[in-house]
């Protein structure tokens, strides 16, 4: 596979030029090109550039070849990478603006139980080029531009665990970020991990005031390792303290997601434990009832069970939300997404 121009900031995109022996224009002319979501054959450059350009460098990094439309105006994207390979993502729209949800790998290989991206396992990481092309490619789908942009949030929670792909993630989040591009603040974007400890550490170190999220969906170690391979390698405590560094260096608060599982984690004896756990704490609790996998068996719980669990959260001190799903009809929702063809099933 040839190289990605979208992973290139606008200082090395500069640098490139220069090293081509083109007029430092140029470079502005190709921003300002690839933040639209052109591709390389599509801008206005000369041609002996655009030449030059395509010899080691891919003429289109990420194409939406599929799009399917949910009943609640979710869309549902299947990306096609360069080489071929497939990541799916996730437009949502709310009063608040629009949200976009983006993958980082292709597959995973965390092996959380209630999720389908780690199905087939890790196949390969996305480049910070490959995850900028998702956002870029959606916003000019919908109109936008880097003026008016049609995406004004990031969510990292599609295939992929961003902390596992930490040098790209955090290239993809000072470019997308950046002035002169499509410039979404860092406060406007999510990053959604399994628990990474010492990644959360380096994360908070990097001057990114990214909303921290943490898949929890459990109140206890052993409890967390029936659904999630990683807590066998960093427990909550050490969660909670990466969190505590987090939210000192960043100002930000925390959110923990918490997926209610029947017979598993939504029982008044876990609404209790979690309010012990997390009472006082900068944070805030984010419900969501199992999105399910066909091929994982575990099962959702009512809407009626689901608003339960979330009084007894409240009335035991805790900020926290039942999270409204988008996109389930089409396989869309949080959990549900897949490094393969898109599908209604």
């Amino acid at each position: 596979m040839k190289k990605i121009l979208q992973d290139l900031s606008f200082s090395e995109l500069e640098n490139l030029i220069a090293l081509l022996g083109e007029k430092k224009f140029r470079a502005k002319q190709l921003y300002t090109g690839l933040t639209q979501g052109k591709k390389i054959s599509e801008i206005n450059v000369s041609p002996s550039l655009r030449e030059k350009l395509l010899e080691d460098y891919e003429n289109n990094s990420v194409e939406i070849i599929k799009t399917l439309a949910s009943s609640d105006g979710t869309e549902k994207y299947l990306f096609r990478l360069a080489d071929g390979n497939l990541v799916e993502g996730v437009f949502m729209s709310y009063k608040y603006g629009n949200t976009q949800c983006v993958s980082t790998q292709v597959g995973c290989r965390m092996g959380c139980k209630f999720c389908a991206s780690t199905l087939g396992g890790l196949v390969r990481n996305l480049t910070s080029g490959e995850i900028l092309s998702q956002v870029l490619a959606v916003n000019a789908l919908h109109g936008g531009t880097s003026e008016k942009r049609a995406v004004t949030n990031i969510v990292l929670m599609g295939s992929g665990e961003p902390l596992d792909n930490y040098s790209e993630t955090v290239k993809f989040l000072k470019n997308v970020s950046a002035e002169g591009g499509i410039n979404i603040s860092a406060r406007n974007i999510s990053l959604s991990t399994c628990g990474l400890v010492p990644k959360i550490y380096k994360l908070a170190d990097e001057g990114l005031p990214v909303n921290l999220t943490i898949s929890l969906h459990q109140i206890t170690d052993e409890g967390r390792a029936r659904t999630m391979p990683v807590a066998k390698k960093y427990g909550i405590a050490e969660i909670l303290k990466a969190c505590e560094y987090y939210f000192k260096k960043t100002g930000r608060r925390y959110i923990f997601e918490y997926s209610l599982i029947a017979g598993e984690n939504c029982d008044k004896e876990h609404a209790e434990g979690l309010v012990k756990l997390l009472k006082g704490l900068p944070c805030h609790v984010n419900l969501i009832r199992l999105n399910e996998v066909k091929e994982r068996g575990l099962q959702t719980i009512t809407e009626k069970q689901a608003y339960l669990f979330l009084g007894m959260l409240e009335k035991g001190g805790l900020s926290a939300t039942l999270r409204r799903s988008m996109g389930n009809d089409i396989g869309g929702a949080c959990g549900q997404l897949r490094a393969g063809y898109l599908s209604n099933n």
